[in-house]
């Protein structure tokens, strides 16, 4: 093909790719269009005067400033070569890149500008790899990845996402290490982030995956409470490994009781939003404000709602109002640009919060941000320090977590599991309205504070076993009956699952007989006819001495044990998922489409895409391995 033509067809595809978003639709009249001098909105925007914000009284919020314009482009002429996948007869290179076509801009002065750049990275399924002085044979790509916007893949030196994972819980020996303590965990950020990576092609990385949230992302079929004087049932059963035929898999399921929304208590609600320059993406901001507008619909005229925003600095958007038209005017109204103070927003929501305190009602602050903290109090030990002070005033923090090549995950699930809250990750709208519409009582209202669980395995049953994630929540033994130690939050309709892989006592078990005898442990008798005793304690929301139930699980689930199936087989389907993501070697190569057969058919739209997620992984591992 000439190069002209070539041009031509880019500079057609730069026009297409390039066109700004249609401006949003202005707020429905209403509550917003009301005289401005009793509004609670401290900004409006019309859609003929984009960007410029008039305050109501209290000039209290503004638009952070346009970003500099980028520098002209260098004078060597540059080569840009654009790579993607095509659906039909793909056209493989030797380092696994799949090429469309190379352009060479020694004519086009625009074409390395940064602006021309981005807009060709907006074509789906195109990325863009740029090679110095003319020569790409020569050079040595960092690339970009196919089909995400351009951003670079984890890993990369422009992609600056951070996690906190942590190994794969060693092998237990009940003669030395009987019981096993740990705090609850009903995030469910990790899930939605998989589901990003491999919805955009990437690999995993293993630091990103927490077991646990795959697990709990889901919910099961366990029993209500039978009365809110216990907040939550417990279910214990056994069941096969399908990976490992010496071991068996125990289940401990919570599931705490149901409010709806009439039967919650009001709620004093701070939307903490993230305005700065890199929330200027379309999976950030806009995304941010059509997941709050859905919160929006769900309040109740006894919920009052404040909105704080931060950029270079801090500042009030909503004061404290019930008319959610007047919230739905507010989020209409936030733009993105500037720098990063998310410290100083965090203590202006605090303080907001608690200059509209509920007593005996809900009181908590939603943040929404991608965690990229660059202005101020940044780092995450002193944010969390800023959080633990807070939440002794019984004001809770959840944090919702948006985009990616600069996610920072590490600081958003941290902070929430200090500020006795909760983290999800929003990906799509549809996560946004499981999290804040359809799982709202949930995320809102704690039914139980501080849960603690605590197994203690019987030597006679058991001799070795593992708990299947939950790394991050490992409690000392002794913690457990210490109401000074912190641990996790259960919301309304919560369910929490944790799975052990064990050993039975006359099975063949992952450790191996010590030579010397004093080092090999006696296990002692105990009672033959259970297998485990569960201990659970909480306190109730309000706070005061915990409260502890116990439950036995029976020895006879051994020797009933059967294959996994219903909801046991999903169950130890989503743990096999992530338990691969993670390189666990004590899978025995359980293979992506054994985890694939294991879990049944379901109506159900979520476990039904968990199901076309394992067959991608399946699909992409091969072309992933490759390019590594």
């Amino acid at each position: 093909m000439p190069r002209s033509a070539i041009l031509l067809a880019t500079t057609a595809v730069l026009i297409t790719s390039a066109a700004p978003p249609p401006l949003p639709a202005a707020p429905r009249p209403g509550a917003a269009a009301q005289d401005r001098q009793h509004s609670p909105v401290r900004c409006t925007r019309s859609d003929d005067d984009r960007g410029r914000y008039r305050s109501g009284g209290m000039p209290l919020y503004a638009p952070p400033p346009m970003p500099a314009p980028p520098p002209p482009p260098p004078p060597p002429p540059s080569e840009v070569v654009v790579t993607g996948v095509r659906q039909q007869a793909p056209q493989t290179s030797p380092n696994g890149v799949v090429v469309v076509d190379s352009i060479t801009a020694q004519d086009v002065g625009a074409l390395p500008d940064r602006n021309v750049t981005e807009a060709l990275q907006r074509v789906p399924g195109v990325s863009v790899n740029h090679f110095s002085g003319g020569n790409a044979k020569a050079a040595t790509p960092t690339g970009l990845v196919a089909g995400n916007g351009g951003i670079a893949p984890y890993g990369a030196t422009d992609n600056t996402e951070r996690y906190e994972g942590k190994d794969v819980a060693s092998i237990q020996a009940v003669a030395s290490q009987p019981v096993s303590t740990f705090s609850v965990d009903v995030d469910t950020g990790g899930y939605a982030n998989v589901r990003r990576f491999l919805n955009e092609g990437q690999a995993v990385p293993p630091e990103a995956v927490r077991t646990e949230e795959m697990i709990n992302y889901f919910r099961y079929d366990y029993p209500r409470p039978s009365s809110r004087d216990v907040p939550f049932s417990i279910t214990t059963d056994v069941a096969l490994t399908p990976w490992n035929p010496e071991t068996r898999l125990m289940r401990i399921g919570l599931r705490g009781y149901d409010v709806d929304a009439s039967g919650r208590p009001p709620a004093n609600l701070v939307f903490l939003v993230d305005v700065s320059g890199s929330m200027d993406e379309p999976d950030k901001l806009p995304l941010v404000k059509k997941a709050l507008t859905l919160l929006a619909d769900r309040l109740t005229p006894r919920d009052r709602v404040s909105i704080v925003v931060y950029a270079g600095a801090a500042g009030v958007v909503l004061e404290p109002t019930s008319n959610k038209d007047y919230v739905k005017a507010a989020i209409s109204c936030l733009d993105a640009g500037g720098s990063t103070a998310g410290g100083e927003g965090i203590q202006l929501a605090y303080a907001i919060a608690r200059a509209n305190f509920q007593k005996d009602g809900i009181n908590r602050i939603i943040l929404a941000t991608d965690g990229d903290f660059n202005v101020g109090v940044s780092d995450n030990k002193t944010l969390q320090e800023m959080v633990k002070k807070e939440r002794e005033s019984g004001i809770t923090l959840t944090t919702l977590g948006f985009g990616e090549g600069n996610y920072n995950e590490a600081m958003m699930e941290r902070i929430a599991d200090v500020g006795n809250g909760n983290y999800a990750y929003i990906d799509t709208a549809q996560e946004a309205k499981k999290v804040l519409d359809d799982e709202l009582s949930a995320t809102l209202f704690t039914i139980a504070k501080d849960v603690k669980i605590q197994v203690e395995f019987n030597p006679a049953q058991v001799k070795e076993y593992r708990l299947i994630g939950y790394e991050n929540r490992a409690l000392a033994e002794e913690d457990f009956n210490n109401d000074a130690v912190d641990a996790g939050d259960i919301g309304a309709g919560h369910q929490v699952t944790a799975l052990y892989e064990i050993v039975p006592a006359n099975a063949h078990g992952w450790l191996s007989e010590r030579r010397y005898e004093g080092n090999r442990a006696e296990a002692s008798g105990g009672t033959g006819s259970e297998l485990a005793f569960v201990k659970l304690r909480y306190k109730a929301p309000e706070g005061g001495a915990s409260k502890l139930i116990e439950r036995p699980v029976p020895a006879s689930l051994i020797a009933s044990a059967a294959a996994p199936r219903g909801d046991m087989a999903f169950v130890t389907s989503v743990a096999a998922f992530g338990q691969r993501l993670r390189g666990d070697k004590y899978l025995n190569g359980f293979s992506y489409s054994q985890i694939s057969r294991l879990a049944p058919q379901s109506a159900d739209y979520w476990r039904s895409e968990f199901g076309a997620l394992v067959r991608l992984a399946d699909a992409q591992s091969p072309r992933v391995s490759a390019r590594e």
